[in-house]
């Protein structure tokens, strides 16, 4: 008897670890699944991209296991164009002109001209057989709708794109509310515009604590399935106005905010902008751009939100590894444009210099063991389509402006020339490793060195007329006559 029940034990022992062993296989030959985590105005103001005083643990983790891109650039320093980029893989020129209203403009070309309009990414992966779900402010209207108040089912903007496209909007009533949302439902109006606001409570008390938690009960959801997924979770903090949970904001009450560099404004012609969205909410009588206490004040408010985003990237992680989907999913953090503290006198983005153009980008692949690589290649978003599409063994498109970056990513030593190309209504600008160059439609240009004045404050394009010929030449090589076509 004894006998036999040790033959049971040792046989219920090894059909156990059989089990496990096939379900790992089987998870192993499964498609690999995506996991898209979108920051609204997250310059790389991290922990891992070296800025020490930020408490961003979560997002430090996933760079810590997975690659960093120190030098990626977003091609447009707004979040509707910079968007479009990002989901269709494509530059967008024809549209520069029509701002955050990019993606409805594809619409309406879609319905009109629908041969010139190419699948976006999500897209792409729905004809390859994925589920693509999006929760939160993914493209520029949080939830992908159009309308008064963005919730119009009939006006989506990216039609047959996602399986699900979802805003949680609770106290705050519709998307739009929710987009530049205050505490406990309130929303912006001409009377209640608060750049700053701290409260006592839980992180519903804004947003983005709904959006973290409908995006992981969308991930448990997909992770139980048996398609593959792509989940695009888009949270909206740090994004103005600069509200925040008070427990996060007590994070830095002993914490020294580094001073601001380069705080003047350029002299001469430039990308200069008077940081008009911020300068539309209710300052109090205050303007940072001559009172120190409240610049420093604000980057604190600022930092406490990245804290606060930090936090739901953490527990979108912390989800997925516990659905165990975690061994076969792609994840991606990416932020959709940086924005200036301070810098060049300028608070807010809309512009063509560093600050407003350089954001996070951090790719995880549970097939390699990245361990923290980073590369200081220039790298841009339209990168993204056709590299996900590599990473998952998807055909690439051929109508991406962008490239892999998994060759990068494989090989630390390879040398890329590659150079990231932005764009405003009314400016072009090209990133090399070495320069910057913009022209602007007025017909002025900018030429800055980054190995000798990486803060871009001394324009040297009189100095050097030939480098300024082969850059504008560098750009319209890439893209055509169209990058300096202002009538588009």
């Amino acid at each position: 008897m004894k006998n036999q029940l040790i033959y049971i034990c040792t046989l219920i022992t090894l059909l156990g670890v059989s089990c496990k062993n096939v379900e790992q296989k089987q998870q192993q030959e499964k498609p690999k699944n995506v996991l898209f985590i979108c920051i609204d105005d997250l310059r790389p103001e991290l922990n891992s991209f070296g800025v020490s005083y930020i408490k961003s643990p979560n997002i430090d983790g996933l760079a810590a296991q997975g690659y960093l891109f120190t030098n990626h650039y977003v091609n447009s320093p707004s979040c509707g164009p910079s968007r479009y980029t990002m989901l269709t893989g494509q530059y967008g020129f024809q549209y520069r002109r029509h701002h955050n209203q990019q993606l409805f403009s594809r619409v309406k070309d879609l319905k009109q001209n629908p041969e010139i309009v190419n699948l976006s990414m999500p897209e792409w992966f729905k004809s390859h057989g994925y589920i693509t779900v999006s929760v939160g402010k993914v493209s520029h209207h949080p939830g992908g709708r159009g309308g008064e108040n963005w919730d119009e089912d009939s006006q989506p903007e990216m039609p047959d794109a996602w399986s699900q496209h979802i805003m949680p909007v609770g106290a705050w009533k519709t998307p739009k509310g929710t987009m530049h949302g205050l505490a406990n439902g309130k929303i912006r109006t001409t009377k209640s515009r608060d750049v700053l606001e701290t409260v006592e409570g839980p992180d519903t008390l804004y947003p983005d604590g709904l959006i973290a938690d409908e995006g992981m009960k969308q991930l448990e959801a997909l992770a139980s399935g048996e398609k593959p997924f792509f989940l695009a979770i888009g949270l909206i903090k740090p994004h103005l106005p600069f509200g925040v949970p008070k427990k996060y904001l007590d994070m830095y009450s002993d914490v020294e905010i580094a001073p601001i560099p380069h705080p003047e404004k350029p002299k001469g012609p430039s990308s200069w902008t008077g940081s008009n969205e911020f300068m539309s909410y209710n300052r109090w009588g205050k303007d940072p751009r001559k009172d120190m206490d409240f610049a420093m004040k604000l980057k604190k408010y600022y930092a406490a939100c990245v804290t606060y985003a930090d936090k739901h990237v953490g527990d979108i992680l912390n989800t997925l590894k516990k659905t165990g989907a975690d061994k076969n999913t792609i994840v991606v953090l990416w932020g959709d444009h940086g924005w200036h503290l301070g810098e060049h006198a300028i608070w807010g983005k809309h512009c063509l210099f560093e600050e407003a153009l350089r954001s996070p980008l951090i790719i995880y692949n549970p097939d390699m063991n990245y361990n923290g690589k980073k590369s200081n290649t220039v790298v841009e978003t339209v990168d993204i389509f056709p590299t996900l599409c590599d990473l998952t063994q998807l055909p690439i498109p051929d109508f991406s402006d962008g490239a892999s970056l998994v060759p990068i990513m494989e090989n630390q030593n390879l040398k890329s020339s590659k150079a990231a190309i932005a764009y405003t209504s009314g400016g072009t600008t090209i990133r090399t490793d070495k320069y910057r160059f913009t022209k602007n439609e007025k017909g002025f240009v900018e030429l800055y060195n980054h190995q000798n004045d990486g803060s871009e404050t001394v324009n040297i394009a009189d100095k050097y007329p030939e480098i300024v010929k082969q850059l504008e030449k560098q750009i319209i090589e890439r893209v055509g006559e169209k990058a300096f076509d202002w009538d588009l």
